[in-house]
């Protein structure tokens, strides 16, 4: 992502003759920060809204999400790249992620599992060229039948060229897109038109995707035309120092994406010391926590590099515990797919027929951000309490009396006795599933390994039918695995070995890892106290094709009380 565009400067660099859209996020409304009592939001990135209905059902509710934010449901231009989702060409719901029914199914569906909607709108322009929509619709650049003419678009046909000119920034095109003139009643009408059209279907809330690129004024009038003027409503306005717009100036009308928090934890966590967190947010001079959205990633930050993604490892993945587990802003959980070019669509046009599978990442079901879910809805209202650091990439703090977290993002275990507010008693560490016991003083010992988390909360007493369970396999006694592998898409990392719980060296009863915090995969796996084993690695395509890591049998012994840690184990090829 270019410093201060949004998707669509992504698309123009690489499909010139194309053109491209715009993107971001955003939160609020006339109430400060995502209502309600879970505030935490799983951001869908280009999947079909009937794998959106199944998420709700299996992974989204249970976890706790409040809400699950969808790619733009309006129909677009034609073509496999993520980008086409963004050029709008109707407002019909008529998009490649589903119709009209497949989308009120979804609201419908997520609402029974308690999640809220949040739909993408992209209302700032239309398309960059002429041709059929994915509804059929035909369209030119400045015509539009039945909705827009060029007249709509005239107050300025020149591309955006300077971000220190308010005018230039908010009357002209943003790489080559048809700028709509929201300054219009007209325009004004058939925006607020559509997102009540949403509402009619039972949308709970908008991203207002290029906010800096119109008017906060022309922002507020339209939302002051909706059937639910307070509806949720969060904006992209991204931060550039010296221009000529700031996102502050849109607080008026609702939450604003604060840019500045996802900077900020990709330079701490891969550049500085985690300790240089403990004031994160206000403190480092972002926007009012009570109305900014924050995330560690999102659709554009993710392809332009400026912040974490995916592919960074450990880092991202405590980025976003990190996130959840300290009271700042509305937090976005960004769930999309592996890509190699920066324009690649969804794989199977958004179709998700499983996590991990076809190159969906499904970040929003990773143990370790899932788990956070509910930890954040715990801890809600509950300021830092008993923050501890090493100085250096070691931190812990609490949530009062509620909750309590610890990092390490250090390349060595972390053995120390950690002083908490948490009444004295049994937790399960939401984290791995291992049982942990704070005492009478309010403190507990226990050892984290190298680019991990623990965490504790009032609801998750117990690792067995507890609030959140531990994953299969995940008991008090046996081994953790944790290699480090590189894999291409469709292949997975699998581990057997002479037990029946590692499969017998069969390849068909081998266990999967966890990619969470590729290039480690990570498994707990249950084994009698006492065993020696040997185990091995192994590499599946998505053919079924396996390969097996090189050099004799791995070995290990499970001690007498707790899990043996082979999580620095690399792949050898």
């Amino acid at each position: 992502m270019a410093r201060r565009l949004t998707s669509a400067s992504l698309a123009l660099a690489a499909a010139a003759a194309a053109l491209v859209a715009p993107a971001g996020l955003g939160a609020g409304a006339a109430q400060a920060a995502a209502p309600g009592a879970k505030d935490v939001t799983a951001v869908m990135f280009e999947w079909k809204f009937d794998s959106i209905a199944s998420a709700c059902t299996s992974t989204l509710g249970p976890a706790g999400y409040g809400y699950v934010q969808v790619s733009p449901p309006m129909e677009h231009i034609q073509g496999g790249q993520w980008w086409t989702s963004y050029q709008p060409v109707s407002y019909k719901i008529a998009g490649r992620l589903g119709d009209r029914s497949s989308f009120a199914n979804m609201v419908n569906t997520c609402h029974a599992a308690g999640v809220k909607v949040v739909a993408d709108a992209v209302v700032n322009h239309m398309s960059a060229g002429s041709g059929t929509g994915t509804g059929g619709s035909s369209y030119t650049k400045y015509d539009y039948p039945g909705l827009y003419s060029v007249n709509d678009m005239n107050d300025c046909q020149a591309q955006i060229n300077n971000y220190g000119d308010r005018g230039n920034v908010q009357n002209c095109e943003l790489v080559g897109l048809a700028d709509l003139d929201t300054g219009e009643d007209y325009v004004r009408g058939k925006i607020a038109g559509y997102l009540n059209d949403l509402l009619s279907l039972g949308v709970d809330g908008f991203r207002i995707d290029a906010a800096k690129h119109m008017p906060a004024a022309d922002l507020a009038s339209i939302k002051s035309r909706l059937s639910n003027p307070g509806v949720y409503w969060k904006q992209e306005a991204i931060y550039g120092a010296g221009e000529a717009v700031s996102p502050s100036e849109y607080l008026g009308t609702g939450d604003v994406q604060e840019f500045r928090y996802a900077r900020g934890l990709k330079q701490t966590f891969l550049n500085e010391n985690l300790a240089n967190l403990k004031n994160y947010g206000e403190g480092w001079g972002f926007m009012e926590s009570g109305k900014s959205a924050v995330f560690v990633d999102n659709h554009d930050t993710e392809r332009g590099g400026d912040t974490l993604n995916y592919k960074s490892g450990a880092s991202y993945t405590l980025a976003n515990v990190f996130m959840l587990a300290y009271p700042y802003g509305s937090p976005d959980v960004h769930s999309g797919y592996e890509f190699s070019s920066n324009d690649a669509g969804p794989p199977g046009g958004g179709q998700v027929n499983a996590c991990y599978s076809d190159g969906w990442k499904c970040q929003h079901a990773w143990r370790e951000i899932s788990s956070m879910v509910a930890f954040r809805n715990t801890a809600r209202g509950e300021a830092v309490s008993n923050w501890w650091d090493n100085g250096g990439d070691q931190i812990a703090f609490g949530r009062g009396a509620k909750a309590y977290v610890a990092i390490n993002h250090e390349g060595s275990a972390l053995t120390r006795t950690f002083q908490t507010s948490l009444p004295a008693g049994a937790y399960c560490d939401v984290q791995t599933g291992n049982a942990v016991t704070v005492n009478s003083s309010g403190q507990f010992t226990a050892t984290l390994g190298a680019d991990t988390a623990l965490a504790l909360h009032v609801n998750a007493r117990t690792c067995a039918g507890g609030t959140t369970p531990p994953a299969p396999g995940t008991g008090t006694s046996g081994a953790s695995f944790g290699v480090n592998a590189t894999t291409v898409l469709g292949q997975n990392i699998y581990v057997t070995g002479d037990q029946s719980a590692l499969g017998n060296w069969s390849p068909a009863g081998a266990l999967k890892l966890d990619p969470a915090a590729y290039p480690v995969w990570k498994l707990d796996v249950n084994l009698p106290a006492g065993t020696t084993f040997a185990y091995k690695y192994l590499r599946k395509d998505a053919a079924g094709n396996v390969t097996w890591e090189s050099g004799a049998n791995r070995t290990a012994t499970v001690p007498a009380s707790g899990k043996v840690q082979l999580t620095g184990d690399v792949w050898r090829g």
